[in-house]
């Protein structure tokens, strides 16, 4: 346990009580160190999460409750007004992904918290899958050697939850996020495509490809008009590839196998063989658990398992380069 029996727990406020922030309620309850003392939503209570609590009206109401740490989960356009109110106050937070409905708006929210020297975070849960984690963990030890490429797939039906933005900001934007935190390197350029096919006023269906500041490649296959769930990142290198699925946890490991090559033609070219397929066992706790223990140990001292505001607004950099690809039919340089 990272902190201490005697320690005073957090009093944490919860803004936001919709399919996310059902499930950050359920969490924060039962995360040692952290008390939920205080939830709000002007929308309402549907899923019944506040309890024995009051259910308050709005950000101001919550901040009057006396709060050391809050957690945002309202939805995107409303980001930043909220973060901003919570910065204000003093109040360590962690906002959900995306950090804000524009680069600009996600700007100011990073510096509101910088400026107060206030822990600010955003939900990239997916950074706490376990599978992803035990891949950076592989990659960081060398287990792969050079990376080449990345690659993530990420489809299924539409998302019951309503939305208030496309499929680029919503679900594309996990895959930039630990696209670059998994191969360590910010993206130099993007190209993408986008289509509307289900009638509604955003893109439902994006496919976009780039280069890391590293040299690293990486594609990206997202939409919400699959009926099948996918949610699975692979990653090339020299010795082969790591297959990640975020949905099952699993993590496999397919080895370049090694074969003497007699024939002339092809001994000078590089190229692979196959070798052993190992799924990896690794520990699976729930990765919003472990998201929220990480935001614990910030406001605590120890950053070092957030996703800071500041990367937050370097993925939503990444987003507009993606749209404005897509727009303008031509490879954005970031």
């Amino acid at each position: 346990m990272s902190m201490s029996e005697t320690a005073k727990s957090l009093r944490v406020g919860l803004i936001g009580l919709g399919s996310m922030g059902r499930h950050h309620a359920r969490v924060i309850r039962a995360t040692e160190g952290m008390d939920l003392v205080a939830v709000a939503d002007p929308a309402g209570d549907k899923f019944g999460v506040a309890g024995d609590l009051p259910l308050l009206p709005d950000v101001h109401a919550l901040i009057d409750a006396g709060l050391d740490a809050a957690m945002v989960a309202v939805p995107t356009v409303y980001h930043e007004e909220v973060a901003l109110a919570l910065a204000e106050a003093g109040v360590h937070t962690m906002v959900e992904k995306p950090i804000a409905h524009t680069t600009e708006a996600g700007r100011r929210v990073a510096d509101a918290f910088a400026d107060k020297g206030l822990v600010g975070a955003v939900g990239y849960v997916e950074r706490c899958n376990p599978a992803l984690r035990a891949l950076r963990q592989r990659l960081d030890a060398g287990e792969l050697g050079q990376v080449y490429q990345v690659l993530t797939r990420r489809q299924g039906p539409f998302p019951a939850r309503i939305s208030d933005v496309g499929v680029v900001k919503d679900l594309a934007t996990h895959d930039i996020d630990l696209t670059a935190w998994v191969a360590g390197a910010p993206y130099a350029n993007v190209s993408a495509q986008v289509a509307h096919r289900s009638g509604r006023e955003n893109e439902d269906m994006v496919v976009a490809s780039g280069r890391l500041t590293n040299g690293v490649i990486v594609s990206h296959v997202v939409n919400w008009l699959t009926p099948f769930k996918e949610r699975v990142t692979i990653v090339t290198g020299e010795k082969g590839s790591f297959v990640a699925d975020t949905l099952t946890g699993d993590l496999t490991f397919y080895a370049n196998g090694t074969m003497e090559n007699t024939w002339d033609q092809v001994a000078n070219f590089r190229g692979v063989t196959e070798g052993d397929v190992t799924r990896l066992a690794i520990e699976k706790r729930e990765p919003l658990a472990l998201e929220q223990e990480h935001f614990r140990d910030a406001v605590g001292g120890d950053a070092s398992g957030i996703v800071t505001m500041t990367e937050g607004v370097g993925t939503l950099e990444v987003i507009d380069a993606v749209l404005t690809s897509a727009a303008e039919n031509r490879t954005v340089e970031l």
